[in-house]
């Protein structure tokens, strides 16, 4: 068993280079199941979801080579299977895009029912209102989505409640659809803009992709034989910049795109920290206490729930009460009974917190309950008085590339170690 063992009351400082995006790369590694060509994947983060989304690839029949850590190619002509390994899709979330791609190339899919982190129900109900309008028809048996159509015909879609992960299946599964498909209410994240622009540069026609309203046009292939760069990842780098503030600290925060950032920026301003903004970079600084604030996740441009942990320990040692409402995932505030067993002054009511700062946290034997969450601890042990060690870090290695090296390079006091498991 691996786990992280932190020795904290580190003030942080340095620079750090922000990887890929992992939520644009699980939907864009997919997405070239629909290519009838090769592609050429750069600034991918070498992750165990693009790791696993590339051996599903190779199941199915694709080619997979990688250049290096971060880049990889795909020949996706001599696909051989619509059925997807469960052993493999079963293990991350975003393995429910396969749904859309397949249906969109071969007019079949077979995919197990995803993992990931457990934050709640995560219905599918979106993604399957827009199979079903394209012409396809769709169950759920033995544990496995079942997806065909003899056909897929543009229309006019309107999504019940914005969700990302129907916004992305629908458009794959659109893409090579014969006619129009409009699509309404739509998730407006970067990473959805991120994936059409992918397939826009591979020769779909979507229009619209960060607006509320997408539309694509149907074409009869995608060609491929392009490269395409993944685009910066916003969760990673709000998560440094949540480090600065939690530890007192010094960051700069290289390759990113800034504008992702306005609604944490903002925020983090109120909380009294110095935010300083580049091209494609972002400096944050504070030595002071944070003040307290109150936050409300939203879908984006709102603040996202993604942060929502990380923030939760820059507040739990702010001056004076903040409250967060989740208004996504039911089960995001599991990781605040971890912040409680080092200290911290949390009273978590349903789908809010209620967060009393303290003045110090200490370190404490803690378990990453999922992928933020584990983020959130690590900065947390940084900032703990004494040492604190983090299991279940499978959970943190599915969304950040070398996480401890990037905080040891800023002067954390980070290791990661094995331990035999004890029965």
């Amino acid at each position: 068993m691996e786990k992280l063992v932190i020795k904290g009351g580190t003030r942080l400082s340095g620079e750090v280079v922000i990887g890929g995006a992992k939520n644009a790369a699980v939907a864009i590694l997919p997405a070239t199941l629909l290519v009838d060509g090769i592609c050429t994947i750069s600034n991918l983060p070498y992750i165990s979801d693009v790791k696993i989304s590339c051996k599903i690839l190779e199941e199915l029949g694709a080619k997979v080579t990688w250049n290096s850590n971060n880049e990889v190619v795909i020949d996706s002509r001599n696909i051989s299977s619509f059925k997807t390994p469960i052993d493999l899709t079963s293990k991350f979330r975003a393995s429910y895009y396969l749904i859309g791609a397949l249906l969109g190339r071969c007019r079949a899919a077979v995919v197990g029912l995803p993992g990931g982190c457990n934050l709640g129900a995560r219905p599918v109900d979106q993604h399957i209102k827009g199979f079903e309008a394209l012409g396809a028809n769709v169950d759920i048996l033995e544990g496995k989505i079942n997806a065909s159509a003899k056909k897929l015909v543009g229309t006019h879609i309107y999504l019940d409640k914005v969700s990302v992960g129907a916004t992305i299946n629908v458009m794959l599964a659109s893409v090579l659809a014969e006619g129009t498909t409009i699509i309404e209410n739509v998730a407006k994240e970067p990473h959805v803009v991120d994936l059409a622009n992918f397939l826009n540069t591979m020769g779909a026609d979507i229009r619209g992709a960060g607006t509320d309203t997408i539309k694509i046009n149907g074409v009869e292939k995608l060609s491929g034989n392009t490269a395409y760069s993944v685009v910066p990842d916003q969760i990673e780098a709000g998560t440094f910049m949540l480090a600065a503030v939690a530890t007192k600290g010094d960051i700069l925060i290289k390759n990113c795109i800034p504008e992702h950032l306005d609604c944490l920026t903002a925020k983090i301003i109120e909380m009294g920290a110095n935010v300083e903004i580049h091209d494609d970079s972002i400096r944050v600084w504070t030595d002071t206490t944070p003040n307290s604030a109150n936050i409300t996740t939203m879908p984006y441009p709102g603040f996202p729930t993604d942060l929502q942990p990380q923030i939760g320990v820059a507040l739990s040692l702010s001056n004076g009460t903040s409250i967060i409402n989740e208004g996504i995932w039911e089960s995001r505030f599991q990781y605040t009974n971890e912040l409680n067993k080092m200290g911290a002054n949390i009273i978590n009511q349903g789908k809010s917190a209620v967060f009393t700062g303290v003045d110090k946290l200490y370190g404490a034997p803690v378990e990453a309950t999922d992928l933020r969450a584990g983020a959130a601890l690590i900065i947390a042990g940084i900032v703990a008085n004494g040492e604190t060690s983090i299991t279940n870090i499978y959970h943190i290695d599915r969304g950040y590339e070398n996480i401890e090296d990037k905080f040891r390079k800023l002067g954390a006091n980070i290791q990661r170690v094995i331990e035999e498991d004890i029965f």
